[in-house]
């Protein structure tokens, strides 16, 4: 693919990996982090060109790439803030946060009339994933404008799903993790309860993983996270219980009875409300640990 120019919005975790790896495979990067410290730090180490302001980073991109906490950082970040009105006409808009995919599908309407065309990417495999290069992203929006940018997502992750319309890939990220969540609660409440009835953590994490008991969490969590006491996913507690209620909003806007989805919505609050929103979301068996004590 021939080089390019992106503006890259949000530099943290997830999105320092990301545009790094784009930088490696020789587009121009344009950057911009709400920390200067970030900032600095990130466009040195992948060669970037720092930027004052979101919008002097849109400046002459083909491309922007907004990773950041949610929805309504990016429509600060391209409305509130001036990044999608700095943006040649014929660039593309690439929101591979996490958002609401009914604000996306808002969202969209608005860039339209710009003559911007917005594509929701949002990516699942964590900052593991992201450091090689191998997230699965789930794109929704217009077919072939996806399929021109193929070459881009495919620096940054190595599975590309199209999702369908526009606010679809959101909509299936929200979903994904609200299964996610839902699988890592299950297998800490029943680790805590086979602990207190004598069973060992590790061997029951060996039978689920040889059972029908078997997801994601036990598989590369349990282990390497919440057994070792690590609790450093880098992906925090606050972000998964936004990502909950964004899937259980959804259900909500599609007038789904969705009991299930709230009652974990609760659950991550409650966890949230005691070891608070930057804790690390494999520290919910911290917190079933803790609340199983107390319950004595």
């Amino acid at each position: 693919m021939t080089s390019i120019c992106v503006a890259f919005i949000g530099l943290g975790q997830m999105g320092r990996p990301m545009s790094g790896h784009l930088a490696k495979a020789g587009h121009a990067i344009r950057a911009y982090d709400a920390s200067a410290e970030t900032l600095a730090t990130v466009a040195a180490e992948i060669g970037a060109t720092p930027c004052a302001s979101a919008a002097e980073a849109a400046k002459g991109a083909d491309v922007l790439i907004t990773m950041l906490p949610d929805g309504n950082a990016v429509r600060t970040v391209l409305i509130d803030s001036g990044a999608a009105a700095a943006l040649p006409r014929a660039s593309v808009v690439l929101d591979m946060s996490s958002s609401d995919p009914v604000g996306t599908r808002t969202l969209g309407k608005e860039l339209a009339a710009q003559g911007l065309p917005l594509i929701d990417a949002p990516v699942s495999g964590g900052v593991a994933r992201a450091k090689t290069a191998q997230l699965s992203i789930m794109a929704g929006g217009d077919a072939a404008a996806i399929d021109a940018l193929r070459p881009v997502l495919e620096i940054m992750g190595n599975r590309i799903f199209l999702t369908g319309p526009l606010g679809s890939g959101h909509a299936m990220k929200a979903l994904n993790n609200y299964v996610s969540a839902a699988g890592l609660a299950a297998v800490c409440e029943a680790l805590v309860i086979g602990r207190a009835f004598g069973l060992d953590p590790e061997a029951m994490n060996e039978v689920l993983n040889a059972s029908t008991g078997k997801n994601n969490t036990t598989e590369v969590k349990v282990k390497q996270f919440l057994l070792s006491g690590a609790f450093n996913s880098g992906f925090s507690a606050g972000l998964m219980t936004k990502d909950l209620a964004t899937a259980a909003g959804l259900a909500d806007a599609m007038g789904i009875e969705a009991p299930f989805a709230h009652d974990c919505v609760a659950v991550w609050q409650k966890m949230v409300a005691a070891l608070g929103a930057g804790a690390d979301h494999t520290e919910f068996f911290r917190f079933s640990a803790e609340a199983d004590r107390s319950s004595r």
